[in-house]
């Protein structure tokens, strides 16, 4: 059965391999779980998916191979062979036990009794039940008949946990949470040591103090720092209004993430100017110069925007909706890759689309095809071009 069940998810793309096989046997074996599906549902999720982002896919793939099942006792019937299960039971049973079977007739009619009197009890119970909702009347029932109008006799069944897919938001191809925007994040990363000695150096504690002929000698260490240096610049206004609340998620992430970062705000391209409040975006200003001069050529370049305009704001002077730029935005972006090796651009539209946007493919072909979706997929791989 495992081995299909294991088959099964390669085939709907999860990595699992032999190792998380062996976990799920290994906490078979401990009985984590037994003869319940929802158990075994949640000890292999934990065992066979490493990454969040493939919970959809085992939940679609629990959902196809375990199709139709609500527990595990069928499944175990139809493995376990009768006449183990019966030498099995017998075994457990005195002499005195087994002459009292033999004198009602064979182990067949103590079952059949048994199934009779459980049948007989969950009639009675269920007699029970519908005299106390009788008794209570019907206001509450809106009219239906059963509990809660469910039809009578019926019980409701909670749906299955797998087929709820509630991490169906964590494939790669949806749009990004904050949590998930962290994670990509994070692949971004360049540690460094640098600061005040505040954090136990374990190591060469244990070190000196063996040199010390043991006599404790305790040293400190400067605590490690993401040092990556990142320079921000988000597209405002206009077609990105659609897009406010995934920019606000990433912007929200980065300033977490990074300790060293600065960002500025533009519309529709970049030009001699960008601004770090909106409110503010008309009276202060920052020269385009100002940031490339003062910021130096190791810091990561991340834009974000759309890039969907009409082609002359990219390549005239003069083509800005919102004043006369002296050079076209094209320049500006060149001194940006001739600047920082390290730059990418983050659309938030479908990559699917872009291909039909003149602007938008001027802008990729701007930052050497260094364009990226913003999805999970998308920043983790821009992320990786930054690290590169």
């Amino acid at each position: 059965m495992l081995i299909n069940f294991f088959l099964t998810l390669r085939k709907y793309k999860i990595p699992v391999t032999i190792r998380e096989l062996m976990d799920v046997l290994a906490g078979l074996k401990l009985q984590l779980a037994y003869a319940n599906v929802d158990d075994f549902y949640l000890l292999t999720r934990t065992a066979m998916v490493k990454d969040e982002k493939n919970y959809d896919k085992f939940d679609r793939a629990f959902s196809a191979y375990f199709k139709g099942l609500d527990d595990l006792h069928g499944l175990l019937e139809s493995l376990i062979p009768d006449e183990w299960l019966r030498h099995e039971f017998e075994k457990s049973l005195s002499k005195e036990d087994l002459e009292q079977i033999e004198g009602l007739g064979g182990l067949e009619k103590l079952i059949e009794a048994f199934k009779k009197a459980k049948e007989e009890a969950e009639k009675a119970a269920q007699e029970g039940k519908e005299g106390e909702e009788g008794e209570e009347g019907d206001a509450d029932r809106d009219g239906k008949d059963g509990p809660n109008g469910l039809g009578k006799g019926k019980k409701k069944k909670a749906k299955k946990v797998w087929d709820e897919r509630q991490y169906k938001n964590l494939d790669d191809s949806v749009e990004l949470g904050t949590r998930n925007i962290k994670m990509a994040l994070r692949r971004l990363r360049k540690f460094a040591r640098t600061g005040v000695d505040e954090e136990l150096d374990m190591a060469d504690t244990i070190k000196s103090t063996a040199h010390n002929g043991g006599m404790l000698d305790i040293k400190m260490r400067p605590e490690r720092k993401n040092t990556v240096k990142v320079l921000l610049f988000l597209d405002i206004g206009g077609s990105m209004d659609a897009h406010v609340k995934i920019c606000e998620e990433l912007f929200s992430a980065t300033r977490t993430e990074f300790k060293h970062i600065e960002s500025f705000y533009f519309h529709n391209f970049i030009y001699e100017s960008v601004w770090k409040d909106n409110r503010r975006r008309m009276s202060e200003r920052i020269p385009t110069f100002e940031v490339l001069n003062k910021y130096a050529h190791d810091y990561k370049v991340v834009f974000v925007g759309d890039a969907t305009m009409a082609p002359y704001e990219i390549t005239h002077a003069g083509g800005s909706v919102e004043h006369w730029n002296e050079e076209p935005g094209a320049q500006w972006l060149e001194r940006f890759t001739g600047m920082y090796e390290k730059l990418v651009w983050l659309n938030p539209t479908p990559q699917e689309t872009w291909e039909y946007s003149t602007s938008v493919t001027m802008t990729q072909d701007l930052v050497e095809g260094n364009m990226f979706p913003l999805t999970i997929k998308g920043l983790e791989e821009g992320m990786g071009q930054l690290s590169k």
